[in-house]
């Protein structure tokens, strides 16, 4: 076997693992998601595969398709209700997240998230446009396979659109933070302490969102804490795991979600959601576009004060001519008058 043949077959074979990587986390992924289904049992008001498509596209590239379909198809093939009605939702699952990365890559999105147009640009294109083909794909079948009322097109059409788009806000961030993940090293004991404080009161949070009393306005301190000192490293999993407790505190009627109906609770649940999401992500690009900026203008500082120091005169040496160079220069030794 020559090297061209074997790197061929290595390429082919890491390939086939990512694509496979991607379909058995959008399987895995769209299966704990259908553990909150309100509709039907296929719409849920948070759909992780719609995270982990357009991350596995940003990160792998359009190859990463293939992978989103055999999971979406996975998914939805013991959905139903029918054959073409799981090939065209499964059109619908593909087709979103493609335009999606495609809007994403037509406005220079970096995918390290350390400026505020990408953050912007992961909220109104990736999520909220994106996530539309979904949406309306997946409720047209259903409403055509018959398997939905006259009057439930809309109330399906939203909770889908707004579970695919919560997908892409609390869980593609979360991926793109661990692809750029690394040990710190020279951390202080302090920094560490407050790294663990915060989990720990992201945890004491979520607990408390599916309290008696309604406490879930206490993420926000908890989402600006984390964007102020950890960035998207940590602003990412805070959002995800207030998200998650929300949804897990909406069927229950807990809480904030107590005393209301079924769609009040949808609609104050993908608004607390997108809140969330929002906060975190623009707040946490904000402050990581803010200190690179001061670290370049530091860098720019120490370098003018390099050149000044290099070519300023030599304090060490004379600082004016002597007396005797003074009067040859002035055309000799002067004479009383």
């Amino acid at each position: 076997m020559t090297v061209a043949n074997h790197g061929r077959l290595r390429r082919g074979a890491m390939t086939a693992l990512q694509l496979g990587a991607v379909a058995a986390l959008y399987y895995a992924s769209g299966k704990l998601g259908l553990l909150q289904q309100l509709v039907r049992g296929q719409v849920t008001p948070l759909w992780p595969p719609t995270g982990i498509a357009l991350a596995g596209l940003l990160l792998i590239g359009l190859r990463a398709w293939a992978g989103i379909a055999l999971g979406a198809f996975l998914v939805n093939i013991s959905l139903g209700p029918s054959i073409p009605a799981v090939l065209a939702i499964t059109a619908g699952n593909t087709l979103a997240p493609l335009f999606a990365y495609a809007l994403l890559r037509r406005t220079g999105f970096r995918t390290q998230m350390n400026r505020f147009q990408d953050a912007l640009a992961l909220v109104f294109l990736g999520a909220f446009t994106g996530m539309l083909i979904s949406a309306t794909v997946g409720t047209s079948t259903l409403r055509l396979a018959h398997v939905l009322p006259a009057g439930g097109f809309w109330p399906t059409w939203w909770v889908w659109w707004t579970g695919d788009a919560m997908g892409v806000l609390v869980v593609a961030p979360v991926l793109l933070a661990l692809r750029s993940a690394h040990w710190p090293k020279g951390t202080p004991l302090s920094r560490w302490a407050e790294a663990t404080l915060l989990v720990t009161a992201t945890v004491g949070v979520v607990f408390l969102e599916n309290a008696p009393v309604p406490l879930i306005f206490l993420a926000f301190p908890l989402l600006t804490w984390a964007a102020f000192r950890f960035q998207l490293a940590g602003a990412a999993p805070c959002a995800l795991a207030v998200s998650i407790g929300a949804i897990l505190a909406a069927p229950g009627r807990s809480g904030p979600f107590a005393g209301h109906t079924l769609l009040t609770n949808l609609i104050a649940l993908q608004a607390f959601n997108g809140a969330a999401a929002m906060t975190a992500l623009l707040l946490a690009a904000a402050i990581t576009e803010r200190n690179q900026t001061q670290e370049k203008i530091e860098q720019t500082c120490r370098q003018l004060a390099e050149m000044a120091a290099r070519i300023a005169p030599d304090t060490g040496g004379p600082s004016a001519l002597s007396d005797g160079d003074e009067q040859e220069e002035n055309g000799g030794p002067t004479r009383p008058s």
